[in-house]
Formats: C-alpha cells, structure tokens, sequence
C-alpha cells in the first residue's frame, strides 16, 4: 500500500501540470494557424453588376502583429479607382474566438466574430451607411481563410437604385 500512496501525489501534480498547460497550448494553435498567412498575396478577379464586368486586381500583405494578431493591407484596382483595406485578425482566448476588423479609403468600417464551419474560417464585415452623395448604401466584405488560401468578397448595394455590385477575389501567395 505504501507505494500507491507515494504515487497518488505525482500523479495529481502531474494531471495539474497538464491541465495548467492546455489552455495556453490551445490558444497558441489558433495564433499558429493565423501566422500561417503571412506573406504576400495577389488577386484577380471582375467587378459585375455595373453595365459592363470591370477587371478587379488585388494585393495584399499579411504581417504579424502585436500579441498573436497577424495584420493585412490591401490595394484592389478599378478601371479609374483604388480601394485600399486594413485591418486586423486576432485569436482572443478569453473569448475563444477568432476576431477580425478592417476599414477603408472608402469610409467602410467593420468588425466582425469569425465564423469556423471544417477547414474555413469566414469573417462577414457589413454595415449600413451613406455614400458621398448622402444616399444610403450597404457596404460587406467577406473575409475567407481556407486552408493555404485567402478570399475576400466585396458587396456594395445602393439602396436609392437597388444597385448591386460585387466582387470575389482569390487570393494566391506571390
């Protein structure tokens, strides 16, 4: 009996240890994962629902941040325009949950809980706002991390028209 006895205790410290690690380990996988999609990244792809598809090209660069958070900046090309994106994407373990927020040169400003469904992890940034001109539009962007790859989808819908136009981008690294 003396040698069960002796043991009880390791085997409690050692379970305790364990348990102490885990958590940090489980949040150290989800910054992993996020890092993975550093570097930078191209995009080609058409803007439709105008009278004729425009060509829409992307870059963007993904570099680590502050505290496991990776950042992203991003330029896509009209015919006559430059929209130009930033933001952050966190794993927050409090929350146990992946974070995203990006703004805009064109005023859009969106925050966003990520959404994990298998091996996709989606971020769906929307808000209601009102364009230059005071009429009121709905602007979304979709950020999807799938495995080695990085989509975004673009909507901008003019309320006063009913006009939609959209925007998939799959981006490949370059």
């Amino acid at each position: 009996m003396k040698r069960s006895t002796s043991i009880f205790p390791v085997i409690l410290l050692l379970l305790a240890t364990l348990a102490a690690v885990m958590p940090a380990r489980a949040g150290q996988d989800e910054i992993n994962l996020l890092q993975a999609y550093i570097g930078q990244w191209r995009g080609d792809s058409k803007l439709v629902g105008g009278d004729e598809p425009e060509p829409f090209r992307c870059r963007l660069s993904v570099a680590k941040g502050n505290l496991g958070r990776i950042n992203y900046t991003g330029r896509c090309s009209l015919v006559d325009t430059t929209l130009s994106i930033s933001g952050t994407i966190a794993y927050v373990e409090e929350q146990r949950r992946y974070e995203a927020v990006m703004s805009s040169n064109a005023g859009f400003t969106g925050a966003a809980i990520g959404l994990i469904r298998g091996n996709t992890i989606s971020f769906d940034l929307r808000k209601s706002q009102r364009d230059r001109s005071g009429s009121d539009v709905r602007i979304g962007a979709r950020i999807l991390l799938i495995e080695d790859t990085i989509t975004v989808d673009f909507e901008v819908e003019f309320n006063n028209s009913g006009e939609i136009l959209t925007a998939s981008v799959p981006f490949a690294r370059s």
